[in-house]
């Protein structure tokens, strides 16, 4: 990669405009880098998480979940509320219990591989 060739004062030369506008025409949009910040920001919770792992051995009863992760129903219920916006979790209603599994399969895998080298 080459070093910047902008002294102070001067104006990048017209490879570098060209290079540059077309790297800005490939970023998406603002409002696509929000969207998928709050659908990674679901992630950045222990709680959330431990529900992705316990969900990666199969659906589980709301009240599984709850007996599992050793907390309230209200606390789980947020949890998984936030999870299923974000589009990690998929849901069927049997009763008066919802049953949760993954949306996709891979979930947990990919959250290890971004995790990998931070462990």
């Amino acid at each position: 990669m080459k070093s910047c060739e902008i002294s102070q004062g001067e104006k990048p030369n017209e490879d570098q405009i060209k290079r540059l506008k077309k790297i800005i025409a490939e970023i998406p949009s603002d409002e696509a880098f929000y969207e998928n910040s709050e659908v990674i920001k679901a992630l950045a919770d222990p709680t959330r998480l431990k529900i992705i792992y316990l969900l990666k051995h199969g659906e589980l009863c709301v009240c599984e979940i709850i007996t599992a992760m050793e907390k309230p129903q209200p606390t789980i219920s947020h949890h998984l509320n936030i999870l299923k916006k974000a589009g990690f979790l998929k849901w069927r209603k049997e009763g008066v219990w919802v049953h949760y599994s993954l949306s996709n399969s891979k979930i947990p895998d990919i959250v290890n591989q971004l995790l990998k080298n931070h462990s």
